[in-house]
């Protein structure tokens, strides 16, 4: 979930140490009774001692990894049961940790992380446990994104979803325009390029550079080191100037140009024939999406690239694992943690379920061997483009108010809406919603 100046914890961590299993539960104010602690008098997920439940979402994790640790953790003597939650997975998290019952002792989180910000007294600090003996493992703007404004780390960094232009190099290269990698991304130095570059497309191959509006504008504010709020969450989207105006003014002007195929994101059949047919010969989009076109349009194998996006990449998703306080073994917990998440096993994930490692060390274990791209290997691409992606602080009330925005800018851009008249209109809802939740604006 998620982006980008660095992501500087406010405060200082509390200093590494590592206490024991009866100090952490008596600290949670947890009794560790016939050797098995839970939720107090509320009732648990599990009688076995030995067991830790796990809620995770399907192909959120490796389940050739899943079915090692249902036997034994690594260097513990529990084992881990995975739940998998279907819909309203956050509803049923925050559920569960509001009435004290039935709280998993191990969760996955989306990449809206930011959102238990406001209640992260319900989870452990994961440094205090010792966590940070794997920092150096991580890329340290998504290790950094697991730390509260507070400067507790309680968000362990699971795949991640470094962002680049994916293009059509055939209709590129029919259109006259710049086609190998190297000649788009010198080409599209800044968004205004980028546009300039889709509006030729346009007019010469009748093809449009991405399907929605959307994608230009997170793409934008995904590779911002600014983004709606400060670390002490004072609003910066209304100041002149502000990286969230900037990704405006942007998508505005692309869609003013004429290089978004106007097709919703809720039309997925559309947005997949879109990019078979060559209607669309482009996306602004993470890691991820490589499966995602493989899958929407095999027919297309080899004639797709990867070319370095406007200015410099973004991250667009990627998940974390917390401990609730609740967790009956926090330390065997964390050795589940760093052991799913180790290099070794996080390139054993994406072999399985294409989760894109966190961990750079990872990408020497691994090998691409598609030519959907032709002669370019994505793992490659992703994992260099990892590496430049800039640190930002993510608010719990941007995952309140973002919505807004992104809903706006698509009215616009299939509407015909006033942009001007659409700022105003989502910045008047944010301004509501956050004087009623008693955040000053």
């Amino acid at each position: 979930m998620t982006t980008p100046t660095a992501r500087r914890p406010l405060g200082a961590v509390s200093p590494p140490h590592r206490p024991s299993r009866r100090s952490l539960l008596l600290a949670a104010g947890l009794a560790p009774a016939a050797g098995l602690a839970g939720c107090g008098s509320a009732p648990t997920i599990s009688d076995d001692p030995d067991e830790l439940v796990m809620w995770y979402w399907n192909r959120a994790a490796s389940p050739s990894l899943l079915e090692k640790a249902a036997s034994r953790i690594p260097g513990s003597d529990r084992h881990v049961r995975a739940d998998v939650i279907g819909t309203s997975f956050d509803t049923k998290l925050r559920t569960s940790l509001a009435g004290n019952a039935y709280i998993p002792d191990i969760t996955y989180i989306n990449s809206n992380n930011a959102l238990y910000f406001t209640n992260e007294d319900q989870f452990l600090d994961l440094a205090e446990l010792g966590a940070d003996s794997v920092k150096d493992d991580f890329y340290e703007w998504k290790w950094n994104l697991g730390t509260t404004p507070t400067g507790r780390f309680c968000f362990f960094p699971l795949d991640i979803g470094p962002t680049g232009f994916f293009y059509r190099q055939d209709i590129f290269e029919d259109a006259g325009l710049p086609s190998s990698p190297g000649e788009v991304a010198a080409a599209v130095t800044t968004w205004e390029d980028w546009i300039s570059l889709g509006a030729e497309l346009k007019a010469a191959a009748d093809s449009f550079f991405v399907n929605d509006a959307q994608a230009i504008y997170e793409g934008v504010l995904n590779s911002s080191p600014e983004r709606y709020f400060d670390a002490d969450d004072t609003p910066l989207y209304t100041i002149p100037g502000s990286a969230v105006r900037q990704a405006w003014d942007i998508t505005a002007a692309a869609i003013d140009a004429g290089i978004t195929a106007k097709i919703p994101r809720d039309r997925g059949t559309d947005q997949n024939a879109a990019w078979a047919s060559g209607r669309t010969a482009g996306n602004i989009g993470a890691a991820w999406w490589s499966q995602i076109l493989e899958e929407s349009a095999p027919e297309t194998a080899g004639t797709w690239r990867l070319a370095a996006q406007p200015v410099r990449p973004g991250n667009n998703g990627g998940s974390f694992a917390a401990l609730p306080r609740t967790c009956k073994d926090p330390e065997a917990a964390l050795a589940f943690l760093t052991w799913i998440n180790s290099p070794e096993n996080q390139a054993t994930a994406y072999e399985d379920v294409q989760l894109f490692p966190s961990t750079p060390d990872s990408f020497s274990q691994l090998t691409y061997g598609g030519d959907f791209f032709g002669d370019q290997d994505p793992l490659d691409f992703f994992s260099t483009a990892a590496e430049s992606v800039p640190e930002s602080f993510i608010s719990t009330w941007e995952t309140i108010i973002g919505g807004f925005f992104t809903a706006e800018i698509t009215e616009v851009e299939t509407s015909g809406k006033d942009p001007e008249r659409a700022w105003d209109d989502a910045v008047a809802q944010s301004q509501k919603v956050l004087a009623k939740r008693g955040v000053e604006v």
